[in-house]
């Protein structure tokens, strides 16, 4: 059940053409790892595999279109991925927001269950797609990057909140179910992240901007990057780690503790 060296691992990146999963697959790469990206645009795939590729030179990267909202795609990509890589060691899942936060009473009732399935289902559908292999492997690494909304109660966070709570708790049992087959689950829960598409819709918008740029000047340590994510990422996914299964961990420069 030792966990494998990253360069021997076969990793898949949900949502790893933008943003926190990118570069968390430009780290894999860079550090050996074959790769396979999923999401939903084929334009945006073959893009960012020329960019992994050029961060990593030699690195062994391949594009798979999927939107893991749907359950019969996420089981494809799985598949297909696992067809390609021999074996799913890592599968990290990072999607960026659809729209800005909002007020509940400020959303309409008929974007609440939309809203909340975009956000769950994806990683849950993946989760469930790969445990199989890792089972089968006895080993594997899921990480998830959900959000610090899941431990604190936020004004404008109450449909985010409730689904990343969601994520970090389907994902605390799973890992429980898990662990005697040598799978570890684990999540990270980022408050702000710079530099980002989801941080740039976020400033857009007038009251998700002035909230996080209240969010911001707490960060003492600073707001936390993608590179921050990616390298926490590649903590959890490595042997270094192979004790730690279960947690949700923050990083968030000292937003909140908790």
């Amino acid at each position: 059940m030792a966990a494998k060296a990253l360069s021997d691992c076969g990793v898949v990146v949900l949502g790893g053409t933008a943003g926190v999963g990118f570069e968390a697959a430009a780290r894999f790469a860079e550090k050996g790892a074959r790769v396979v990206i999923i999401g939903r645009h084929a334009e945006r795939g073959a893009i960012a595999c020329e960019k992994l590729r050029e961060r990593a030179p030699g690195g062994w990267v391949q594009f798979v279109k999927a939107d893991a909202l749907l359950p019969e795609d996420a089981a494809r990509a799985a598949e297909q991925a696992h067809a390609l890589l021999g074996s799913i060691d890592v599968l990290m899942c990072t999607t960026g927001p659809s729209a800005p936060p909002r007020l509940l009473h400020n959303i309409p009732i008929g974007n609440i269950r939309p809203r909340l399935e975009e956000i769950i289902l994806p990683p849950l559908h993946m989760m469930h797609a790969v445990l199989p292999v890792m089972r089968a492997q006895k080993s594997g690494s899921i990480i998830t990057v959900a959000s610090d909304a899941a431990k604190f109660a936020t004004p404008g966070e109450t449909l985010i909140g409730a689904a990343m709570a969601a994520i970090v708790m389907f994902s605390r049992a799973a890992a429980i179910e898990a662990k005697r087959d040598g799978v570890r689950i684990n999540l990270l829960t980022p408050s702000l992240i710079a530099g980002t598409p989801g941080a740039g819709l976020i400033a857009a918008d007038p009251f998700a901007g002035k909230m996080f740029d209240k969010a911001a000047t707490l960060a003492h340590l600073g707001v936390a990057d993608a590179t921050d994510l990616a390298e926490a990422a590649l903590f959890l996914a490595g042997p270094q780690s192979r004790r730690i299964t279960g947690q949700a961990i923050s990083v968030n420069g000292g937003i909140s503790v908790g």
